[in-house]
C-alpha cells in the first residue's frame, strides 16, 4: 500500500516526460489507467518500461462516444495527464475546461517543453532544445570545447516528468483543503530551469564561470572529476571539503599537493591534475576500488548501465528488481510505513478497456 494508494490518475498515451510522471505516480501506489489509440504500439509491453504497474485501455478520441467514455472514466479521476502541445486536448474537445466541467476537483496536468503560453509555446522541441534554452547544456562540457550532449535526463526527466509527478502531487493536496481542481503547467524549459538555480546564482555572485570546464563543479578541479584507469575504465574523485581531499592525497601516497584548504583555490588546480592522470592509469578500475574501500576520500568507480544491477551496495538495498526478463529500478524514494509493492509488468495495449469502462457505465460497440 503505497502513500497514494486510492488516487486514481488518468493517463493519455504519449512519449518520454509524461508517461515517466505516470510511472513515478504509480510505482507510489496510485492506479494509473493510459488511455492509448486503437493501434499497436512499437514497444512491445514488456519493453515499455514506463507502462509498468499501470492499467491500460484504448479509445479512439476522434470518436464522439469514445471520448464520452473518456469524460466518463475523467469523472471517477483524481487528476489526468498529457503530453501534448499546447491547444490539442481543446481540440479533441477534452481539454481542462471541458474535464473540470465534468470533475470539478479534478488535477488536470499538462506536459509540454516550452509551456503553455509565451512565443515558443508551439515550437517543436526535444530535451537537447529545453536544456539549451534554459542555459543547462552550455554549462556542459570540458575546457576549450563544445558543450557535451547529455544523455535526456536533464529535461525529459528531471525538469520533465518528475516536475510533472511533483505538480501533480502538490495540487491534489491543495485539492484535499479547496475542494477544487486545477491546471498544472509543467514546462520542461521551467523544470531545468529550477535545477540550474544554484548556477545562475553562482554566475550573478561570481562564483561560477560561463566558461566550461573551469567552475569547481564541472571537471575544472582535478579533485572534482573522472580519470581513466588501465584497463580503459574510469573512476570518478569528489573530494571537495579538506578532511575528503586529505584523505584522497594521503590514500594516494601524493607527496607536494596543495594542501587541504589551498586545493579549493583554482590557481592550484592545475597542480595536481597531471599527478591524477598518471597515477590512476597505473591500476585497474577494480583495483583502485580495493584501494580506496571503505574510505572517506569520495571515489566511485564509474559504472557502465550492464554492471550496475550487480553491484553489491545495489544488491544488499534491492534497487532493482526483475520483471519478465527486464530489470527495473525499484520505487524511490523509500518509505518506511507505507511501502509501495514491486511494480508489476507492463500490461497488454488495452488489456483493461472493457472492465474500466464496464465499471464507468459505458459499454462501447
Amino acid at each position: 500500500m503505497g502513500p497514494l494508494d486510492g488516487i486514481r490518475i488518468v493517463e493519455i498515451e504519449g512519449i518520454g516526460p509524461c508517461p515517466f510522471g505516470g510511472m513515478l505516480l504509480s510505482d507510489l501506489g496510485a492506479e494509473v489507467i493510459r488511455v492509448g489509440r486503437p493501434e499497436p504500439s512499437f514497444l512491445q509491453a514488456n519493453f515499455d518500461v514506463m507502462s509498468r504497474g499501470k492499467k491500460s485501455i484504448t479509445l479512439d478520441l476522434k470518436k464522439p462516444e469514445h471520448k464520452a467514455a473518456l469524460l466518463k472514466l475523467v469523472a471517477t479521476a483524481d487528476a489526468l495527464i498529457e503530453g501534448f502541445r499546447p491547444g490539442v486536448m481543446e481540440r479533441l474537445g477534452i481539454g481542462p475546461e471541458v474535464c473540470l466541467e465534468v470533475n470539478p476537483r479534478l488535477v488536470f496536468g499538462r506536459m509540454t517543453g516550452w509551456g503553455q503560453e509565451g512565443p515558443w509555446a508551439q515550437r517543436a522541441g526535444h530535451d537537447i532544445n529545453y536544456i539549451s534554452l534554459a542555459g543547462a547544456l552550455h554549462a556542459i562540457g570540458r575546457k576549450g570545447q563544445r558543450p557535451t550532449v547529455p544523455v535526456t535526463l536533464i529535461g525529459d526527466f528531471g525538469g520533465g516528468g518528475l516536475l510533472l509527478a511533483f505538480g501533480v502531487v502538490t495540487a491534489l493536496l491543495e485539492a484535499q483543503k479547496s475542494g477544487k481542481g486545477q491546471v498544472v503547467d509543467a514546462a520542461m524549459v521551467d523544470g531545468v530551469a529550477a535545477l540550474m538555480a544554484s548556477v545562475y546564482a553562482g554566475m550573478q555572485q561570481g562564483f561560477w564561470s560561463d566558461k566550461r570546464g573551469e567552475n569547481l563543479l564541472d571537471s575544472g578541479a582535478a579533485f572534482y572529476d573522472v580519470y581513466e584507469t588501465s584497463d580503459g575504465k574510469y573512476v570518478s574523485l569528489g573530494a571537495l571539503e579538506p578532511q575528503f581531499y586529505k584523505e584522497l592525497i594521503e590514500k594516494l601516497g601524493i607527496e607536494g599537493a596543495p594542501a587541504a584548504g589551498e586545493h579549493l583555490n583554482p590557481a592550484k588546480w592545475g597542480e595536481l591534475r597531471p599527478t591524477l592522470e598518471e597515477l590512476f592509469r597505473k591500476k585497474t578500475r577494480d583495483e583502485w576500488c580495493e584501494v580506496f574501500e571503505g574510505s572517506d576520500a569520495c571515489f566511485a568507480p564509474v559504472l557502465a548501465a550492464a554492471e550496475v544491477f550487480e553491484h553489491e551496495h545495489h544488491v544488499a538495498r534491492r534497487s532493482f528488481i526483475d520483471l519478465d526478463g527486464i530489470k527495473h529500478a525499484i520505487a524511490a524514494p523509500r518509505f518506511s510505513r507505507t511501502k509501495p509493492a514491486d511494480p508489476t509488468p507492463a500490461k497488454e495495449r488495452g488489456a483493461d478497456t472493457e472492465e474500466i469502462l464496464r465499471e464507468c457505465g459505458v459499454t462501447l460497440p
